[in-house]
């Protein structure tokens, strides 16, 4: 299925030349090296610049979507608030990748495995060092209705034409040693997940926009927004303006109070997710780990509503489900998390929440029991009401565009809705993947 992703990136002859001689500056350039040669700028106070395409957010989704523009050969510059990858980008888990193409590739399909395989340029390809390998993932099976439901999951995804497969605990075991033996089975994708380190990931793409053309500017907190010009936008923040034909807004969790600057009422919702870490330990954990529970739970009750969206672990304070991911770093450290919370913007870990992650993975990974948290961190995710992304064009807006909602896994699928983002901007024609994701769903004028 490589080739559904080949058939989205191609140019024509003078392009991919272009843009070979640029993959050629930085080949063999690892992101530490590309740091000290282009550091992000930020601007003076009450300067003004003009660019053709500019991108409100430097997280994974808005340094992708520079990336391919640039790329393209498009003038582009991000603003970001803080610094490269000091948001949600930068403090997940580090997952990527999903159980493959499928016989019909949908969006999820695209945007998970379209993502892997630009990881795997910026990697091999351009030589930035963001740890990335492709690991495979473990699920674990606690009942026998979770078993039961991941069976008939494996079942149709392997009727569908994805790469799933159901273990027992002593076939899990020879391939994950620390693995628990007590559960009644591992649901395994063996090729299609992976892991890479979300800062250093975020900073290559970043990096690689830049060193492609784009323009970066960080400490820039936007402040107003106006149009500007023939249908171009003007975009103020505390130190500058600056002037484009074409807004990007690629804020995650902040679209709501940036698209209200705009007039919009953009369906986001701000949801904590937490997580943990041990010391660094040996090599101990392989793959990626995570848990039935939740899958299972969900597939009853999403527990969304008019004001909630789906997939979350609480309700108000109520807690619905537990809900598991984590991997063992480069570093050694064991990371996991999982509690996904409508606590409006705050990064604040909550402590309860942490022992009950903790528990949750040391049935799964029996190890971790013994290994405290030494440090606990929290970012905001973009949650759309639906739960599907927000891609595209915004409706009765010229040269509007939004790349959010892409939940908890935004680093693991930001690199493919960037590309999907831009070849629409690009090129004008909407790729018809993006049909689930289009804005007009959603996204309206503010009363």
């Amino acid at each position: 299925m490589a080739q559904q992703y080949s058939n989205l990136s191609s140019k024509s002859t003078s392009e991919r030349s272009v843009n070979t001689d640029r993959r050629r500056v930085i080949t063999g350039i690892g992101t530490l090296a590309a740091t000290g040669w282009l550091p992000f700028s930020a601007m003076g106070q009450n300067k003004v610049s003009e660019s053709e395409i500019l991108i409100i957010g430097g997280g994974m989704a808005g340094a992708a979507t520079a990336f391919h523009l640039a790329q393209h050969g498009r003038s582009v510059t991000i603003l970001e608030r803080g610094e490269i990858a000091s948001e949600a980008s930068g403090q997940n888990m580090g997952g990527l990748g999903g159980p493959g193409w499928g016989n019909m590739p949908d969006l999820q399909s695209y945007l998970t495995m379209g993502s892997l395989e630009i990881f795997k340029q910026l990697q091999i390809d351009m030589g930035y060092d963001m740890e990335f390998r492709q690991s495979g993932s473990l699920t674990g099976i606690h009942t026998e209705e979770q078993y039961d439901f991941i069976k008939n999951r494996v079942l149709s995804q392997k009727s569908n034409g994805y790469d799933v497969e159901l273990l027992t605990p002593q076939e899990a075991r020879a391939i994950e040693p620390e693995i628990s033996l007590d559960l009644l089975g591992y649901m395994h994708l063996p090729g299609g997940r992976g892991q890479a380190d979300p800062v250093k990931s975020t900073q290559a793409f970043a990096h690689a926009a830049q060193n492609s053309g784009a323009t970066i500017n960080t400490g820039q907190n936007v402040t107003a927004i106006h149009i500007h010009g023939n249908s171009g936008y003007s975009v103020r923040t505390d130190k500058a303006e600056f002037i484009c034909q074409t807004l990007v807004l690629a804020t995650g969790a902040w679209c709501g109070p940036v698209g209200k600057l705009l007039g919009l009422n953009i369906p986001i919702i701000p949801i904590r997710g937490q997580m943990w870490a041990t010391k660094s330990l040996p090599p101990r954990i392989f793959q990626t780990i995570s848990s039935a529970e939740s899958t299972f739970a969900w597939s009853r009750d999403n527990g969304s509503d008019e004001t909630t969206p789906p997939y979350l672990t609480h309700k108000g304070k109520r807690r619905l489900v537990r809900h598991l991911y984590g991997r063992q770093r480069k570093n050694g450290e064991i990371i996991f998390g999982g509690d996904r919370e409508d606590v409006g913007f705050s990064t604040t870990p909550d402590p309860m929440g942490i022992e009950v992650n903790r528990q949750h993975a040391s049935e799964v990974v029996p190890v971790v029991a013994n290994h405290p948290a030494v440090r606990t961190w929290a970012g905001s995710m973009p949650f759309s009401l639906d739960g599907s992304p927000i891609i595209g064009k915004i409706p009765d807006r010229d040269n509007l565009f939004i790349v959010s909602g892409l939940a908890s896994s935004g680093f693991g699928r930001g690199p493919m809705a960037g590309k999907l983002a831009a070849d629409y901007i690009h090129t004008g024609h909407m790729p018809h993947v993006l049909a689930e994701s289009d804005p007009a769903r959603c996204v309206t004028e503010a009363e």
